[in-house]
C-alpha cells in the first residue's frame, strides 16, 4: 500500500493565526479589521483559510515589491485610524 502526504488547501484559524505571527486570541480580535482591509474570510461551512489567498492578501500590502494595486486593501476602521493618531500625537510624534 503505498502512502503520501496531502496537504490541506484550507487551514483552520490557528494556523492562520501562526502564519501572521499571531496568538489564535491576537488573530480573533483583529480579524474583523483584517476583513475590512481585505482579508480572505473563512470558509462559512469549515471556518478554515484558504493559506494561498492570504499569501497573495499580504503581497497587496507591498504593492511596489510584488506588484498590483495598494488601492486592494480596502478602507481602514476609523476607530483603529483614529486611535493610532492620538497614540502618534500624545508620544509627540506626527501621523500625517
Amino acid at each position: 500500500m503505498m502512502r503520501f502526504r496531502v496537504e490541506p488547501r484550507d487551514i483552520p484559524p490557528e494556523m492562520a493565526a501562526r502564519r501572521l505571527g499571531k496568538s489564535v486570541a491576537e488573530f480573533t480580535a483583529v480579524l474583523p479589521n483584517l476583513i475590512a482591509r481585505g482579508f480572505p474570510r473563512p470558509d462559512p461551512d469549515t471556518g478554515n483559510f484558504d493559506p494561498h489567498a492570504i499569501d497573495r492578501w499580504c503581497d497587496t500590502r507591498h504593492a511596489h515589491l510584488f506588484g498590483g494595486s495598494p488601492a486592494t486593501l480596502g478602507a481602514r476602521d476609523a476607530s483603529t485610524v483614529a486611535s493610532e493618531r492620538i497614540a502618534a500625537m500624545r508620544a509627540g510624534g506626527r501621523n500625517g
